[in-house]
């Protein structure tokens, strides 16, 4: 008798074949049989009507501090992800010199804009070198299987000292031992190294990410050592620039070590056609080089709890720190208003942070408003340019100031104001949908545990489903097998989980039942359930009736059941 056994389901299976009707049985951590007429389980779970798809894997992550303290790692555990992959963009946590561990909260607070309040008091550091990060990890039960991949910024001021790691050049002993370090890390189970290449990471005393000027000796020397460990991947955040010269190092890393090579790529508006030149680039090398792009085009979340327009004014600086509802009350005061309105245009700090990649160009254009949106209830992240601030303030013949400010006001001062960074430079999703399903490219970047202040993607994977797959309107949609293909199989295989994201016998029982009517996302909302009362944007989900991992259900109608089968993932995986 079967453990499990889930019928009657709509079985998207995860390599992009069609859908079809059946049954699963699962027994102990493995699905061992799919079709039809499968014998009795000891649990029965009827899944009519219900798709029936592989768990996703989430390779783009920033949960290396909150995974030390938070067995479930919302906001990725509502949206269906099983496997997480952390350690990305050249920061995170380890190794750590004992001295410098304020320095490394520094350094994530400034590049993922987590608040460092919140990492001071959640991690217990009982680590050094990134082995040991590894086993504190292993010693936490959690509600998903989590991987780390070793991060430059830490290993290059572990070396170097924070002081020289930012900007001088390593001489070869200490590129060698940054090399041990990674190689060690490799050994250990990391599944891969991360570098920043891109002057929008800076900590937050303004430093640039360590590693982002290194030369191109001390990131070959570094994957060679890498591939004398074993199968890993290397991740790059890179501003591309200069483009030849930063392909020229991954492609030499890819000839000399076999090993793969993943990079942030986006659309900008400095220059919006290089997204193609480098998928292009990609689909010379014959596998290897994989484009990472996003699902849902990174953009920015204003609200009245977080950063909005209006922050840096000196009139909103006298009733900044007021409760919420006190503050909506003053702020709806005509005096207030006016006051407000007509002080100095000023940018918050924390918005030029995020627009800095960007330029002068970005700056302006958010400044005029026609690059913001009313992002609405239920949250429209396709607007129209209707919907842009700056459309609406011309067809009510008044100033795009004073509609940003009233519509801050809505639903009693929780509404949000959206504005699209990246992938979005022709006011719709046609170029991120072809960047998604180019052959080459792998989807990432939702920043799962980053950027939470602001951005909130960790639900992407949802938002593929709910609007590229079923509700798109302003262009051609993406199909259903292959949007779960690309966030089950595909992502898994990248990082050689050949034993998750298909559904087959043999494979890994991390699998998601949705109701893919009911699939939705509610208006993200602004939490204060950090360590420290850190405060995040967080965003749920509806339609996930059940997930499970390795067999065992740990989240039913979004709610968790208090199983905690998750494991530290080290290393490459084969299937049973």
């Amino acid at each position: 008798m079967h453990d499990v056994v889930i019928r009657n389901a709509r079985i998207v299976d995860g390599s992009g074949q069609p859908e079809f009707s059946g049954d699963v049985a699962i027994s102990g951590e493995l699905i061992v049989e799919v079709g039809d007429n499968i014998g009795p389980g000891k649990h029965e779970i009827d899944a009519q009507g219900l798709l029936l798809a592989p768990g996703w894997v989430d390779v783009h992550t920033h949960y290396d501090g909150q995974a030390t303290w938070d067995p479930y790692l919302t906001p990725s555990c509502w949206h269906g992800v099983t496997t997480a992959v952390m350690g990305n963009c050249g920061v995170g946590f380890a190794p750590a010199n004992p001295a410098k561990h304020d320095w490394l909260i520094g350094l994530m607070e400034g590049v993922e804009d987590i608040p460092g309040t919140a990492l001071a008091e959640g991690i217990d550091w009982q680590w050094e070198t990134f082995p040991e990060y590894m086993d504190a990890l292993e010693r936490m039960p959690r509600a998903l299987d989590i991987a780390a991949q070793v991060p430059h910024g830490a290993v290059r001021a572990y070396v170097m000292g924070d002081e020289t790691a930012t900007e001088g050049e390593a001489s070869d002993a200490q590129r060698e031992a940054m090399a041990a370090i990674v190689k060690e890390g490799i050994a250990a189970g990391a599944v891969g190294f991360t570098t920043s290449r891109t002057v929008l990471h800076r900590a937050i005393d303004g430093e640039v990410v360590p590693g982002t000027t290194a030369d191109a000796l001390e990131l070959t020397t570094i994957a060679r050592a890498m591939s004398e460990a074993g199968p890993a991947v290397f991740e790059v955040a890179s501003d591309l620039a200069p483009e030849a010269a930063e392909l020229e190092w991954m492609d030499q890393i890819i000839d000399e070590t076999k090993l793969k090579v993943t990079f942030a790529c986006v659309q900008s508006s400095e220059d919006p056609a290089q997204w193609q030149r480098l998928l292009g680039h990609a689909a010379q090398r014959s596998g290897g080089m994989y484009p990472q792009v996003a699902i849902r085009p990174p953009g920015m979340l204003m609200c009245l709890q977080g950063t909005h327009p209006f922050t840096g004014r000196t009139a909103y600086q006298a009733i900044a720190d007021l409760p919420l509802a006190q503050r909506v009350a003053e702020m709806r005061k005509p005096e207030v208003r006016a006051a407000i309105l007509t002080h100095a245009n000023e940018r918050p700090a924390r918005l030029l942070r995020l627009l800095f990649m960007e330029g002068k160009a970005m700056r302006t254009r958010i400044a005029d408003y026609d690059r913001i949106f009313v992002l609405g209830d239920p949250p429209n992240y396709e607007p129209g340019p209707e919907l842009s601030i700056a459309s609406i303030a011309e067809a009510a013949g008044v100033s795009a100031e004073a509609v940003a400010y009233d519509q801050l006001l809505e639903r009693d001062g929780t509404a949000f104001l959206y504005s699209p960074l990246f992938n979005y430079n022709a006011g719709h999703y046609d170029d991120a949908r072809e960047m998604m399903l180019h052959p080459n490219s792998i989807l990432g970047i939702s920043d799962g545990g980053a950027h939470c202040g602001m951005i909130c993607d960790a639900s992407a994977p949802t938002y593929l489903l709910a609007h590229f797959v079923r509700d798109r309107s302003r262009g051609p949609r993406i199909g259903l097998e292959q949007a779960i293909r690309m966030q089950t199989r595909q992502t898994a295989e990248l990082y050689g989980f050949f034993d998750r994201g298909l559904i087959a016998p043999g494979m890994r029982a991390d699998i998601n039942l949705i109701d893919f009517d009911a699939l939705a996302l509610p208006v993200p909302e602004m939490v204060y359930d950090l360590p420290a009362a850190g405060q995040r944007l967080i965003q749920r989900a509806s339609g996930y009736r059940t997930t499970m991992l390795r067999g065992v259900v740990t989240f039913e109608d979004g709610e968790p059941t208090g199983n905690l089968p998750g494991k530290l993932v080290r290393g490459p995986q084969a299937a049973a």
